[in-house]
């Protein structure tokens, strides 16, 4: 996959007004008057340039909170167009996002869910189950970090029931939403949106501790183990180091700047934080195997424990464990997903082509 990087502004929007397709499936613009985003060929009355936001890809709209044109259907990726399966699913997500979907939904529609579940994560990179799960999270994470209560950040998510979305923001954070609202936490839970999905990010005012993509496995059992060291107190909302990394996240995106300033906590043993430093050190643009990067911190014999180091990372794209790929070139494992893990090489490739320019 290829995260095309979008023009200004400026031809976005003349895009938008002239409906010229040279820009399908490649840029979208989201309505902050309405909320809504659409293709830029969408038929609907053309918004005013200072309500539009523009995005390289649907997850990144949703992300952001804007829910999909009931015209356009934008949810759909251009090459995915003439799958139905895929049209008809997106186009009953667009209709309703708050519905919990469950395989049964998927099946009493005369669809096969593991051919449902192949055809999404060829296209999106996820299940349409999770696709769904993630557009109800992601209202709810920001009502709740608005302090209000939580049995209407539940029914925002369109859960029925209080114990099912506990246990679905358990299963994101890693404890009930009610612990989370503790103003004097000396550590804070956000979500910060990028092109490549959300991504959960803990931090105290200065420091950041964690951040990691929505749906890595092991983000509750990180997130646990910074409350049991905080004291079982983290708090949902923002802080200086939060509001800085999304700043650094969003030029590194935009392939504008590589480098992170933010100052990270890391939480791991000596040779944990040995690793991560040579992580560090990698250029933009070049990746290593397993192998080389234990020869570079004088243990070559090592690769296994650089392997388990390189997974126990906790801090995503800045500490840069998906510049290491296999022996042979292939990808490997990486807790984001193998998608996530090729398109920042691509970004990353594009980035270091433009620093030796």
């Amino acid at each position: 996959m290829m995260l095309d990087l979008l023009p200004d502004r400026d031809a976005l929007y003349r895009a938008l007004v002239d409906r010229n397709p040279k820009f399908e499936g490649r840029a979208l613009v989201g309505v902050t008057t309405t909320g809504i985003f659409c293709r830029l060929t969408c038929p609907a009355r053309k918004p005013l340039p200072e309500n539009c936001q523009w995005f390289a890809a649907p997850a990144e709209a949703l992300a952001a909170g804007f829910r999909p044109c009931l015209r356009c259907h934008p949810l759909v990726p251009a090459e995915a167009d003439g799958d139905p399966t895929i049209r008809r699913l997106t186009h009953a997500l667009s209709a309703d996002p708050a519905k919990v979907w469950t395989e049964a939904d998927v099946a009493a529609l005369g669809l096969d869910p593991s051919t449902v579940r192949r055809a999404f994560r060829r296209h999106f990179g996820m299940t349409f189950l999770e696709l769904s799960r993630q557009t109800r999270l992601r209202g709810s994470v920001a009502r709740i970090g608005r302090s209000e209560p939580v049995i209407e950040a539940q029914l925002d998510a369109g859960f029925d029931s209080a114990s099912g979305f506990r246990a679905a923001f358990a299963r994101l954070f890693g404890h009930p939403p009610a612990a989370m609202q503790a103003a004097d936490a000396g550590l804070m839970a956000d979500w910060i949106d990028t092109p490549l999905g959300g991504m959960i990010t803990v931090a105290d005012n200065r420091s950041l501790h964690l951040l990691e993509f929505v749906g890595r496995r092991a983000l509750g059992t990180e997130v646990r183990r910074l409350s049991d060291g905080a004291g079982g107190r983290i708090g949902v909302g923002r802080t200086a180091a939060i509001d800085r990394t999304e700043a650094e996240l969003a030029r590194y995106f935009a392939a504008e700047a590589a480098e992170f300033t933010v100052p990270l906590v890391l939480h791991g043993t000596p040779f944990h934080r040995q690793v991560w430093a040579a992580l560090q050190e990698i250029p933009p643009g070049e990746t290593v195997s397993y192998g080389a990067l234990a020869q570079k911190i004088g243990r070559p014999t090592a690769s296994r424990a650089v392997a388990r180091a390189n997974g126990a990372n906790q801090i995503a794209i800045i500490i840069p464990c998906h510049r290491v790929i296999g022996a042979d070139g292939s990808l490997t494992g990486y807790g984001g997903g193998l998608w996530r893990k090729q398109m920042l090489i691509d970004i990353e490739r594009r980035l270091g082509g433009r620093q030796t320019a």
